[in-house]
């Protein structure tokens, strides 16, 4: 193992925050799913129509993944999503029959709103 492979800390601590909810259903969707290890979060996308944030579960973690480790529930990220995920919040709500995961405050690191005023235009772009 290298020097610097040695220094990359894998732990997340505050990086990302995950309501009491969102842990708890996290556990409880993957308490019966065999082999799973944990949950990732992804970003993928981007221009126009923005990021998309999403989860899917793991069965095993990547070498370069950190891990957020919740009562019990590892959560992973890869360093190139945690570059967009630094500073999101994620929520569990449950509005009527709805009932869904909410990424808040996506652009605290990256900065920007979500939407692309440049698209179609002459000479603009996404950026």
């Amino acid at each position: 193992m290298s020097a610097t492979a040695a220094q990359f800390d894998t732990r997340l601590t505050n990086e990302i925050n995950i309501s009491p909810e969102a842990v708890q259903q996290l556990i409880a969707i993957t308490e019966n799913e065999y082999g799973v290890n944990g949950v990732r979060i992804f970003v993928s996308g981007g221009g126009c129509s923005g990021m998309t944030y999403g989860l899917t579960f793991v069965d095993q973690p990547h070498a370069h993944d950190c891990v957020l480790e919740a009562d019990g529930m590892n959560i992973y990220v890869d360093a190139v999503a945690l570059a967009f995920l630094e500073g999101v919040e994620i929520d569990y709500k449950t509005q009527g029959v709805n009932k869904s995961f909410v990424f808040k405050n996506v652009f605290a690191k990256t900065g920007g709103s979500g939407t692309c005023g440049a698209c179609g235009s002459a000479g603009g772009g996404c950026g």
